[in-house]
């Protein structure tokens, strides 16, 4: 399916047992609530995903029951993030294989690559598969940055389409725009810094808080993409405290609580990662208390599988 790095593509969370197993049935619940609100894409096995601590066959397995259920309605991106070039390029041959969209490349894993390195691992495992590629530039969380003139270079392959903007500085997607054009379509990745990218050009939100609101976030694009911005804004600014949860470390747990409190996903994590607890469980519930007790009523056509925001 062609990927079009447009819309609302949810970083979707990885759903586990209390025996430690994947969780397809609660799995299945919660992409189906993201697919009922309208989304565009999604994103598999990402650092939300909890990529650190799935095995490469349990990536695979979501991949393949993923293309099942969703059965070709939007397109499915896997996350390539590893330690060497050559486990990446064999994950995304067999991504390819098993019938991936299109690849997202975080840099390389736990050693800080200087510049030229970093460009040549993308540029090899882009090069090894025919799949459009997203470079995630995270220089908070990965310590690289993928600069304007590393672009420059990843421009030489034509699969290498897209960027997860998730530098934290808004002004770079303008910076984007004005040397590139649109060489390079540019997802927001930084929920509280959403509309703001969007406003400024952005094509699409890979997006967190969506796993636990779906239909707020699918219509806050569309309302942005059709210049209705006071409507967006509204809702923009009742969702903020909430999205700031996407950019703490333990985002993870705080996501899926959210999840937990809208009734469609579990609590439960991977170790190393444990259940928030203690004053600091009732400090991120009453963040998402207070959204839900105010939750507003979303303009009509601004979410859904066939609604469509019209100008």
């Amino acid at each position: 399916m062609k990927v079009e790095w447009k819309g609302v593509y949810p970083a979707i969370t990885t759903k586990f047992t209390l025996n430690d197993e994947l969780d397809l049935i609660a799995y299945d619940k919660h992409i189906e609530a993201q697919l009922d609100a309208g989304i565009d894409g999604l994103i598999l096995g990402g650092s939300l995903g909890e990529a650190s601590v799935l095995t490469d066959e349990e990536k695979f397995v979501l991949l393949k029951h993923t293309i099942e259920l969703v059965g070709g309605k939007i397109p499915l991106i896997l996350n390539i993030a590893e330690q060497s070039t050559k486990t990446a390029v064999a994950i995304a041959k067999r991504a390819e294989e098993i019938g991936a969209d299109g690849l997202m490349l975080l840099p390389p894993m736990r050693y800080k690559a200087d510049d030229r390195e970093t460009v040549t691992f993308f540029k090899e495992i882009a090069s090894s598969v025919s799949l459009p590629v997203m470079i995630y530039n995270n220089p908070v969380d990965y310590k690289i940055e993928v600069t304007l003139d590393m672009f420059a270079e990843l421009a030489e392959l034509e699969n290498i389409e897209a960027v997860k903007e998730s530098t934290r500085d808004v002004a770079n997607v303008t910076r984007m725009k004005n040397r590139f054009g649109d060489r390079f379509k540019i997802m927001c990745g930084v929920d509280p810094l959403a509309m703001e990218s969007l406003v400024m050009g952005a094509d699409g939100w890979v997006a967190g808080l969506v796993d636990a609101f779906p239909k707020e976030t699918v219509a806050i694009y569309r309302l942005v993409k059709a210049g209705r911005y006071e409507e967006a804004l509204a809702i923009y600014r009742w969702f903020h405290p909430v999205l700031e949860l996407d950019i703490h470390p333990k985002l993870v747990q705080y996501i899926k609580l959210a999840e937990v409190m809208t009734g469609i996903g579990t609590e439960t994590v991977r170790s190393p990662r444990l259940v928030i607890e203690g004053a600091e469980r009732e400090k991120v519930l009453g963040i998402i208390n207070d959204a839900l007790a105010v939750r507003p009523e979303l303009p009509e056509g601004s979410w859904g599988r066939l609604a469509a925001v019209g100008n």
